[in-house]
């Protein structure tokens, strides 16, 4: 079995050859960049006419954020699918090139950043001048933060190594701090609500991540709808985990009686709307793949739909950035 691509699809005139790498390279690049837009311009729109008010460096931390979520993806999605291309009988034994360095370097940075608004008493540093780095380990936010710098850090060293699969500790590390981040002390059973946030944020990175990875070892001809096949299944226990913990959340946050305003008077519910509209054609988008993956004679077909899921989910990753940088709404 070989790492070719499979021939190409084109008429007895050759004039219908399949797009070039190029354009689909330009693709993902426009995506990259719109998905970027949503942070960095979300925060005036969703907080116009709600009587909010903009925190510093909103759009700034969303896009910080943004990135945090999606280089924690792309390793967790690797080490999922290369686990259960493990279980495929005849699976190649070699795979794409790993983008988990890179994604080790981006979440780095990210993190660094961070870090550094958590050093300034959650405010967008001026200067070097500003950033207190010893004041970190006398808060909790200031250890939890450092905790994912040090973490993206280890998890880049050991994707590096002989023993990439070594990563998975520091990445658990990382998905740990978020969670207790995202629901302070002073909050309403935080346990639960961190709890909640920890089972969300690791089946949306094995969603994510994995299907990312799983299309790109779709050339396989033999081993591709197969292993694609064997991550829809387990998707679709990931998609209901997410469903779960993200409706409980939201619950948490916004009580069924207040439910229905918040969504459309408050910026937090009107992002999280559009959170799950993208959600709800993400999982349109999935559903037809693996219609097509079952029944289209060639199975292959399927990662059209899947590839739309991928690049929808770019965009869920996005908003929910953002989502993280809004206020947290009141419980009337």
């Amino acid at each position: 079995m070989t790492l070719t691509r499979p021939p190409s699809r084109t008429t007895g005139t050759g004039r219908h050859a399949r797009p070039t790498g190029t354009g689909r390279t330009v693709a993902v690049l426009v995506l990259v960049v719109l998905a970027a837009l949503i942070p960095v311009l979300g925060p005036s729109p969703a907080l116009h006419g709600t009587g909010e008010a903009e925190a510093p460096g909103t759009g700034g931390i969303a896009l910080l954020r943004t990135v945090l979520f999606a280089a924690l993806s792309v390793p967790v999605g690797e080490l999922f699918v290369n686990r259960l291309a493990r279980s495929l009988p005849g699976a190649p034994p070699q795979r794409p090139r790993s983008w988990a360095p890179y994604a080790a370097a981006a979440g780095f940075v990210a993190a660094l950043g961070l870090a550094s608004v958590v050093a300034t008493g959650n405010l967008v540093p001026d200067s070097a001048a500003d950033i207190d780095v010893g004041g970190l380990y006398s808060t909790r936010d200031g250890k939890l933060a450092l905790l994912e710098v040090n973490g993206f850090l280890a998890a880049g060293l050991c994707a590096t190594s002989r023993r990439p699969g070594l990563q998975v500790w520091p990445l658990a590390a990382v998905i740990v701090a978020e969670a207790l981040r995202a629901h302070p002390t002073t909050e309403y059973s935080p346990l639960l609500g961190s709890g909640l946030t920890l089972v969300h944020l690791t089946c949306a990175s094995l969603w994510g991540g994995g299907l990312l990875y799983a299309l790109r070892t779709w050339r396989e001809a033999a081993a591709g709808p197969a292993l694609l096949g064997l991550y829809a299944r387990v998707a679709a226990v990931l998609l209901a985990a997410i469903t779960a913990t993200g409706v409980c959340s939201s619950l948490r946050r916004m009580p069924p009686g207040t439910i229905v305003d918040q969504l459309t008077d408050t910026a937090y519910g009107r992002v999280l709307l559009a959170k799950v509209i993208l959600m709800v054609a993400v999982a349109a988008l999935a559903l037809w793949a693996r219609i097509r993956l079952g029944r289209a004679a060639d199975p292959l077909t399927a990662c059209v739909p899947a590839r739309a899921e991928v690049a929808a989910l770019g965009f869920v990753v996005a908003v929910s950035g953002l989502l993280t940088a809004l206020p947290v709404p009141i419980r009337w």
